[in-house]
């Protein structure tokens, strides 16, 4: 896939996800609210449509997440401490942060501590469709960084869906999980190159995950990280089922669940402002510029992680601020967090909020960034600081 194609995909998955939720959010607030609801609530089997886009096709989205990210960790722009060290800093301040002024907004009101998770998130696929928007004015080692920060801030959100959002264990389907993946770990070993095995496996551990207590989505990842890799291979089983997920996941399931779950009805500007909301909002929008400016400025001039020379610091803002935009993931786990509706609701509004200032504003800051050097010498730039070989190692 050329480099425009990729561009383009981008550009319209931001944009599919931010009409998925300005539908929602018309719907949510319109004499359709009741049938909206309705029909999230509708039982089909033993989950209703919303559980089933929740837990079942975002398990397709954490498959695809666990595909890149054990791509990028073993062949790709992570695949040195050196190249890991910048983006992992920058990711871990920018989930603390955030977690730190949620927590000094609304920790102290009963119940409400277990939100604190809530706008450590970064929705990636619209912080790069906003991205895909500026052109020329966002240069590739700016794309790099984001992706490199947001795929560490993945990785930093599966681990605090796995210890925090977990409910009571079942030692049963616990064991049977373990088991299935064992045995997808035996394929990779023993050198099972075909997908639909994997596929299999995949299906029967979302299944026996799901009935663990442990949160199903969950199971996407582990599945991703026992197919196989391969060595210089343009066309490894991972690279496949990644390139094949893409487009269906980015631009169909990623939409549909931000129309199944950015529909919140406006009450009123006191449930803007309550802690809860205002806690999210201001972690998304402040935490995130804080956390990651602040990390790449002192891996920057302490020498532990140069930023890349052909980012200017006006960039690097404009990228934290893109970081803010948590919508899915931040959707994600409010809904994990909390049991009671409302508070379901108000972390939306909070969500939505933080995500649509960050967005707006960073799109802002680097639309009127200077000009930049050409593009080729910016490529340079930034192969040269990440990486980008493809075939170093197997997993």
């Amino acid at each position: 896939m050329s480099q425009a194609d990729t561009e383009r995909d981008e550009k319209i998955a931001g944009l599919a996800l931010m009409a998925a939720a300005a539908a929602a959010l018309l719907v949510a607030n319109s004499p359709l609210a009741a049938s909206y609801q309705g029909l999230l609530h509708l039982k089909l089997g033993p989950l209703d449509v919303h559980h089933w886009i929740a837990d079942g096709l975002m398990a397709l989205f954490f498959l695809l997440v666990g595909l890149e990210v054990k791509r990028e960790w073993f062949a790709g722009r992570l695949v040195t401490p050196a190249q890991r060290r910048l983006p992992i800093l920058a990711a871990a301040a920018g989930m603390a942060v955030p977690a730190l002024i949620y927590l000094l907004v609304a920790g102290g009101e009963p119940g409400l501590s277990r939100g604190w998770a809530v706008p450590a998130a970064t929705d990636i696929a619209f912080a790069l469709g906003v991205l895909a928007l500026l052109g020329s004015r966002a240069p590739a080692s700016l794309k790099l960084l984001l992706v490199t920060i947001a795929i560490i801030d993945d990785i930093g959100a599966v681990v605090v869906i796995a210890l925090f959002y977990t409910a009571d264990l079942h030692p049963g389907p616990l064991a049977a999980a373990a088991a299935i993946l064992a045995l997808m770990g035996a394929m990779n070993l023993f050198g099972v190159r075909r997908l639909w095995p994997y596929l299999f496996g995949f299906a029967a551990l979302w299944v026996a995950v799901h009935e663990s207590g442990i949160h199903a989505t969950i199971a996407g990842v582990l599945a991703a990280l026992t197919v196989p890799l391969g060595k210089g291979e343009a066309r490894s089983p991972l690279k496949v089922l990644e390139h094949r997920l893409h487009k269906p996941v980015m631009l169909g399931v990623v939409p549909l669940f931000g129309f199944a779950s950015a529909g919140v009805a406006f009450s009123g500007l006191d449930a803007i402002l309550s802690p809860l909301p205002l806690g999210i909002a201001l972690g998304l929008f402040l935490g995130k510029q804080i956390g990651v400016v602040g990390a790449v400025h002192l891996a920057h001039r302490s020498g532990l992680a140069p930023k890349p020379d052909s980012v200017t610091w006006r960039q690097v803002h404009g990228a934290a601020l893109l970081c803010g935009i948590g919508f899915t993931m931040s959707l994600f786990i409010g809904a994990l967090a909390f049991g009671d509706p409302a508070l379901v609701d108000q972390a939306k509004i909070g969500t939505l909020l933080g995500s649509l200032a960050s967005g707006i504003a960073g799109f802002l800051v680097l639309r009127t960034a200077p000009p930049l050097p050409s593009s080729e010498a910016d490529r340079s730039e930034a192969l040269k600081i990440f990486g980008e070989d493809q075939g170093r190692t197997t997993a």
